[in-house]
C-alpha cells in the first residue's frame, strides 16, 4: 500500500507540472496577442527560452537555496519514492518559472533579449528562491516570528504572493527602469494607442492559463490525501468573479474580459483552500475591478508602459489575494480559520519589498553594465526583425 501511495502522489503532481508547463504557452500567447506584430516571434521565443534557463539555473541553484536540497547525487537515490522528489521540483519549478513570464509582459517591445535572459537566471536562481523559502519552508525563523506576534503563520497556499506578487512587482521595476515604448507618450499629451495585434490569440493564451491554473491551485496539495475540491471550485468562483467584473467595468472590452478570470485566479491562489466559495467570487470580482482601474490608471494618467498590465495583474492582484486570504479565510466569513489577516498584512509586506528591491537591483545593474534597451532603429524594426530575423508572417517565401 505504501509503494501504491508513492506511485499515486508522483503521478499526482507530475500531472499538476505537466498543467503548469502548459501555462507557459498561455503566457506566450497571451503576449504575442497583445503586442504589435513586429514583435510577435519574441514574445514566442522568449517565453521557452526563459523556462529553459530557468530550469537549468533552478535545479543547480534555486531549488536549494528555497529547500536546502540539491540534485547532485546518484540518480539511484533521485529514483527512491518512486522519483517524487524529482516530480516535486518540476512542480515548483513551473511556479519559478512563471516570475520572468510574468516579467516578460511588461517589457515586451523593447527589451534586449539576452540581458533579459541574465535576469532571469538571477532571479529564478536567487531573488524569487529566497523568499520561497521563507514562505514555504520556514527559513530564518521568520514565520515562527510572524506566528509569535499574531498567532498564525503567512499563508500562501498557491502563492499569491509568493509567485504572482513578487512577480508582478520585479516586472514593476524592470518596466520603470526601461521607459516607455518610442512614441507611447507623446510631448504634446497624446497617447499613442497600440491595440492588440490578434485577440483571437490573446483569448487563446486567457483560456490556456486558466484552464492550467487549476493544476496551479488544486495540485499544490503536492500529494493525493491532501487533494481538496474547495480548491477547485474557489478557483472556478474567482475565476467567474474576475471574468463579470471585468466585463462590467471594461465595457465589453475583450482584453479586459480576458484578463479578468486572470486577476480572479490571482487573488484566489493564497487563500483557496480557506475559503467559502462565496467569498471567492467576492476575492474574484474584486480583482476583476482591481485590474481595470489600475490598468487604466498606469497607462493613461501615470504613464507607465507595462505592455500588459503585469503590475495591475499579477502585483496588485496578488497583494489583494495575499491580504484577503486574511479576511474571506476566516471562520467569521465562512472559512476554514487558522489563518490572521495580520500575518497575512506582514507576509505580503514582505514579499513586496524584497520583490520590489530585487527588480530595481537586477534590472538596474544590468541597465548600467548591459543596456536594456533595444536602439530606437531596433525597436522600429521590431524585435522579431532585430533579433530573429524573421518576421511572424513572412511576406515573401523563399524561392528555391
Amino acid at each position: 500500500m505504501e509503494a501504491l501511495k508513492q506511485g499515486a502522489d508522483a503521478l499526482f503532481i507530475l500531472m499538476g507540472a505537466v498543467m503548469v508547463l502548459a501555462m507557459h504557452a498561455g503566457f506566450a500567447f497571451l503576449e504575442l496577442g497583445t503586442v504589435r506584430r513586429k514583435n510577435q516571434v519574441n514574445a514566442l521565443v522568449k517565453i521557452l527560452v526563459d523556462f529553459s534557463v530557468s530550469t537549468v539555473v533552478y535545479f543547480a541553484v534555486g531549488y536549494a537555496v528555497a529547500y536546502g536540497t540539491g540534485f547532485f547525487v546518484g540518480a539511484e537515490q533521485l529514483a527512491a519514492h518512486n522519483g517524487y522528489a524529482l516530480v516535486k521540483f518540476f512542480f515548483l519549478l513551473t511556479f519559478a518559472a512563471a516570475i520572468p513570464a510574468i516579467i516578460s509582459g511588461g517589457i515586451a517591445e523593447r527589451a534586449k533579449f539576452c540581458p533579459q535572459l541574465i535576469a532571469t537566471a538571477i532571479i529564478v536562481g536567487l531573488v524569487y528562491p529566497f523568499f520561497e523559502g521563507i514562505a514555504w519552508n520556514g527559513h530564518f525563523g521568520v514565520q515562527a516570528w510572524i506566528k509569535s506576534l499574531t498567532g498564525a503563520e503567512f499563508h500562501d497556499f498557491a502563492g499569491s504572493v509568493v509567485v504572482h506578487a513578487v512577480g508582478g512587482w520585479i516586472a514593476l521595476g524592470a518596466v520603470l527602469l526601461l521607459g516607455p515604448r518610442s512614441n507611447r507618450y507623446r510631448r504634446d499629451g497624446a497617447i499613442a494607442a497600440t491595440p492588440p495585434s490578434s485577440i483571437p490569440f490573446l483569448a487563446l493564451g486567457a483560456w490556456i492559463l486558466t484552464v492550467g491554473w487549476f493544476g496551479f491551485n488544486v495540485m499544490s496539495a503536492q500529494s493525493l490525501d491532501k487533494i481538496s475540491g474547495l480548491v477547485a471550485v474557489n478557483s472556478l468562483m474567482a475565476m467567474v468573479g474576475g471574468t463579470l467584473a471585468a466585463l462590467a467595468l471594461g465595457k465589453n472590452d475583450p482584453g479586459f474580459v480576458h484578463n479578468g478570470p486572470l486577476a480572479g485566479l490571482v487573488a484566489v491562489c493564497a487563500g483557496s483552500d480557506l475559503m467559502h466559495p462565496l467569498g471567492a467570487l467576492v476575492v474574484g470580482g474584486v480583482a476583476g475591478a482591481l485590474f481595470v482601474a489600475m490598468f487604466t490608471l498606469t497607462q493613461n494618467k501615470w504613464k507607465i508602459d507595462d505592455v500588459l498590465g503585469v503590475w495591475p495583474l499579477h502585483g496588485l492582484c496578488g497583494v489583494w489575494g495575499g491580504i484577503a486570504a486574511g479576511i474571506f479565510g476566516t471562520q467569521t466569513l465562512g472559512g476554514l480559520g487558522g489563518v490572521h489577516l495580520g500575518a497575512q498584512l506582514i507576509g505580503t509586506l514582505m514579499g513586496v519589498a524584497w520583490a520590489t528591491a530585487g527588480g530595481f537591483a537586477v534590472y538596474g545593474l544590468l541597465r548600467k553594465t548591459m543596456g536594456l534597451r533595444l536602439s530606437q532603429e531596433q525597436e522600429f524594426d521590431g524585435a522579431d526583425l532585430s533579433i530573429h530575423r524573421i518576421s511572424a508572417t513572412p511576406e515573401r517565401e523563399a524561392n528555391w
